[in-house]
C-alpha cells in the first residue's frame, strides 16, 4: 500500500478514524461500510486503532486505506497521546473522527495537531456504564464538549442523553441510523441450509438464532436460558427446533458447558465467528437479540432485512429499529421467560411469525438502507468542512 501523503489541490479530504480496536462488533462494522461505501474521489481516509486489529481488517475492500495500531497499553499509558499526536501531525487530516469514549481522548492530540474539523460518535455503551450515569465518564464527556465541535449518536436515545447529560447543543449533534446492505441481506427461498451441521438442515426445524460478540454487555447467557426453559417446558415444541449462537468471546466455553449440563448441546450450534453472516442469517427462522445495552444494532437491521421477525431487549435504540407486535417483539432485559414466551409465540403461530418477518424487511428497505448511511455521513462530513475547515 503507498504511503499517504498531505493533501494536495483538488485531492479529497482525508478522514482519520480513531476507535479502540478494529475487530468484530457493530461499531467496527459500521465503520467498515462506511469507508467501504463512500466514493473514493468523495473522501480519503485512514483508520486508527488505540490498540490493534484483527483479520476483520479485511473486510475492507478499498486498496487505498491505512490501517495504523497504537498499541495502547492496558491502563494508563500516557506516552500513546503523543505518538498519535506525531502520527496526526505527519498525516494531517481534514477531519478527525473518533468513535465512543475509549477514543474520546484521542480528541486533545488531534486539536493539538492542528485537526481543524472533529467529530465524534457515540455508538453504545458497555458494562461499566450501562445508562450512561457514570460521574467520572461524564465528567470526562463533558470536559471534552469544548473541544469536539460535532457529535454523531447512532440513536436517538443516545442524541437525548448527549443534549440532556452531557449539555451538548443540538444543532451539534447529527442523529445517524447504521445503513444495511438491503442487496446483500435478503431473504432467500429456499434456505441455504447446507451450511449448516447435518442435524439443523431439516426445513421443518425452526432456527433461532442471534449473532454477536459472547460478553456480558451482549448477555446471550439469558438467550440460553430461555431456550432451556422452552425444552423444560414445552419438549415436544422445542425438539423440532433448534438454536445457533454465532461469535466469540469470554462467555463462549460457558454457552458450551450451559448447554451440555442442560442436555440440550445436540440442539445448539456455536460456530464462533463466521464472515458468512449474510447466508447464515438467511438460514433462521427468527432472531433474537438478548443485549442489556444497545446503540442501534448492525445485526437487528441485518435480520430485519433477511425478512426475519426480531425478539430484542427494551434497551437503547432498539425500540427505534423494531416494531413491537408488527415486526417482532420488545421484552425486558435479562428476563429468559419473557424471551422463552415470545419463541414459543413463534412456534406456535408461523403464519404471523412470517407477516412479521416482511413488516422488519419492509422498515429496513424504506428507513435503514446503506444507502441513507453514506448519505446522511455525507452531508455531516460536508457540513463540518464547510464550517471549520
Amino acid at each position: 500500500m503507498p504511503p499517504i501523503k498531505n493533501r494536495k489541490k483538488n485531492t479529497p479530504p482525508l478522514i482519520a478514524h480513531v476507535i479502540f480496536r478494529l475487530g468484530t462488533g457493530g461499531l467496527e462494522n459500521g465503520l467498515v461500510n462506511l469507508v467501504n461505501g463512500l466514493p473514493k474521489d468523495q473522501f480519503r481516509h485512514v483508520i486508527i486503532c488505540m490498540t490493534d486489529f484483527t483479520a476483520f481488517k479485511e473486510r475492507i475492500n478499498r486498496d487505498d486505506v491505512n490501517v495504523f495500531c497504537l498499541h495502547k497499553k492496558e491502563g494508563k499509558d500516557f506516552a500513546v497521546y503523543y505518538r498519535l499526536w506525531v502520527l496526526l501531525s505527519k498525516l494531517k487530516p481534514e477531519v478527525l473522527h473518533t468513535r465512543n469514549l475509549s477514543a474520546l481522548e484521542a480528541q486533545w492530540p488531534g486539536y493539538l495537531a492542528g485537526i481543524r474539523c472533529r467529530i465524534h460518535g457515540e455508538h453504545g455503551r458497555d458494562m461499566d456504564d450501562l445508562d450512561g450515569k457514570n460521574r467520572k465518564h461524564r465528567l470526562l464527556r463533558r470536559l471534552f464538549r469544548h473541544i469536539v465541535q460535532h457529535y454523531v449518536p447512532m440513536s436517538q436515545n443516545l442524541e437525548t442523553w448527549l443534549v440532556r447529560d452531557i449539555k451538548v447543543a443540538p444543532a451539534r449533534i447529527s442523529q445517524i441510523y447504521n445503513g444495511v446492505d438491503i442487496g446483500k441481506f435478503t431473504p432467500a427461498d429456499p434456505k441455504p441450509r447446507a451450511v449448516l451441521p447435518e442435524s439443523f438442515r431439516d426445513e421443518r426445524l425452526t432456527l433461532i438464532g442471534t449473532v454477536g460478540r459472547q460478553v456480558p454487555v451482549k448477555d446471550p447467557l439469558t438467550l440460553l436460558c430461555a431456550y432451556i426453559r422452552l425444552h423444560q417446558q414445552h419438549p415436544d415444541l422445542a425438539q423440532a427446533s433448534r438454536l445457533i449462537l454465532v461469535g466469540d468471546g469470554v462467555l463462549h466455553s460457558t454457552l458450551m458447558e450451559k448447554a451440555v449440563q442442560a442436555g440440550i448441546s445436540d440442539s445448539v450450534w456455536l460456530p464462533g465467528d463466521r464472515p458468512d453472516i449474510n447466508t447464515l442469517m438467511q438460514t433462521l427462522d427468527v432472531f433474537v437479540l438478548p443485549s442489556r445495552s444497545e446503540g442501534i444494532s448492525n445485526t437487528i437491521l441485518e435480520a430485519m432485512a433477511s425478512g426475519l421477525p426480531v425478539i430484542a431487549t427494551r434497551v437503547g435504540g432498539n425500540p427505534e429499529l423494531v416494531a413491537d407486535q408488527k415486526s417482532g417483539f420488545l421484552v425486558e432485559q435479562e428476563n429468559p421467560e419473557a424471551i422463552t414466551q415470545a419463541l414459543l409465540f413463534y412456534l406456535e403461530h408461523p403464519v404471523i411469525r412470517q407477516q412479521h418477518g416482511a413488516a422488519g424487511r419492509q422498515i429496513c428497505t424504506q428507513h435503514f438502507s446503506l444507502q441513507r448511511m453514506l448519505h446522511d455521513y455525507t452531508q455531516v462530513y460536508e457540513r463540518v468542512l464547510a464550517s471549520y475547515g
